[in-house]
C-alpha cells in the first residue's frame, strides 16, 4: 500500500511537472511565432498587429495563467523578459496610433498586465521581477520599451536554451553599434539607459567605461570624457 501511495505520488508530481512545462514551452514557442511574425529590423508592424491582433492575445491568455519559480532562473527570466515585451506591444496596440509609448499617461508605471499569475507594470517586471533578483546589466539590452532609443527588439522569443547566448549577443551588438554607443575622439555618448540605471554598470568599482569595453570590440580610451545623448522617444514602428 505504501509502494502504491508513492508511486501515485511521483505520478501525480510527474504530471503536474510535465504540464507546466507544456505550457512554458507553448508560450514560448507562441511568443516566437509573434515575433517572427510583426518584427523585423529592429522594429514592429504595430498596424498589422492591431488590425490582426489575434496572435497577440493568444500567447498573453498563455502567459497569463503560467506560473514561473525563480528556482528555475533560465525559464523565469526568459518568461519575464518575453512578457516585457509583449506587453509594450499590447499597450501600443491599446492606444494605438501613437507616437511614442510615453504619449499614454502611465505606460510604465501604471497600467497593469495580467501575466505570470499575477497583474504587474512594466516597471515592476523590470525593476522587481528581474533587476532586484539578479545581478545583470544586461536585462537593459533585451528589455525593449517601444522606443527607437531601446535597442532593438528581435525576431524571435527567449528561451531557457537560447538565453544567455541572447543576453550576450544582444549586449555585444548594442554595445559596439555607433548610433546607440557615439565614440568621438576622447568623447563618448552614452544612451540614457546608462545614466538612469548607473548602479547597474558601474559596480565592484568599475566605471561605466570598463563595462563598455568588456563588450566592445573597439575599446574606448578609459580617460574619455562620459556623457549622454538624448533618448529618442519616438516608436520603433515600421
Amino acid at each position: 500500500m505504501k509502494k502504491l501511495f508513492i508511486l501515485t505520488f511521483l505520478f501525480v508530481a510527474f504530471s503536474v511537472s510535465e504540464g507546466h512545462s507544456q505550457t512554458v514551452q507553448s508560450f514560448f514557442d507562441e511568443a516566437d511565432a509573434l515575433f517572427k511574425s510583426y518584427v523585423s529590423d529592429g522594429k514592429v508592424d504595430y498596424a498589422a498587429i492591431k488590425n490582426n491582433p489575434d496572435k497577440l492575445n493568444s500567447v498573453l491568455e498563455t502567459a497569463k495563467h503560467i506560473s514561473v519559480s525563480i528556482n528555475d532562473p533560465k525559464v523565469y527570466q526568459a518568461f519575464w523578459i518575453n512578457a516585457y515585451n509583449l506587453a509594450v506591444i499590447k499597450g501600443i496596440i491599446d492606444n494605438y496610433p501613437i507616437k511614442s509609448p510615453l504619449d499614454k499617461k502611465g505606460f510604465f508605471d501604471k497600467t497593469k498586465y495580467d501575466l505570470g499569475g499575477t497583474s504587474i507594470t512594466l516597471n515592476d517586471i523590470e525593476n522587481k521581477n528581474l533587476r532586484a533578483q539578479f545581478d545583470d546589466a544586461r536585462f537593459h539590452f533585451v528589455l525593449v520599451c517601444g522606443a527607437l532609443g531601446c535597442p532593438p527588439i528581435i525576431s524571435k522569443s527567449y528561451t531557457a536554451s537560447n538565453l544567455e547566448n541572447l543576453l550576450e549577443q544582444q549586449t555585444i551588438n548594442a554595445l559596439n553599434d555607433n548610433t546607440f554607443i557615439k565614440v568621438t575622439e576622447k568623447i563618448v555618448a552614452f544612451s540614457e539607459i546608462f545614466k538612469w540605471y548607473k548602479e547597474d554598470f558601474v559596480k565592484e568599482g568599475q566605471t561605466e567605461i570598463d563595462f563598455l569595453n568588456d563588450y566592445r570590440i573597439e575599446k574606448v580610451p578609459k580617460d574619455a570624457k562620459v556623457t549622454y545623448y538624448s533618448y529618442d522617444w519616438r516608436l520603433n514602428s515600421k
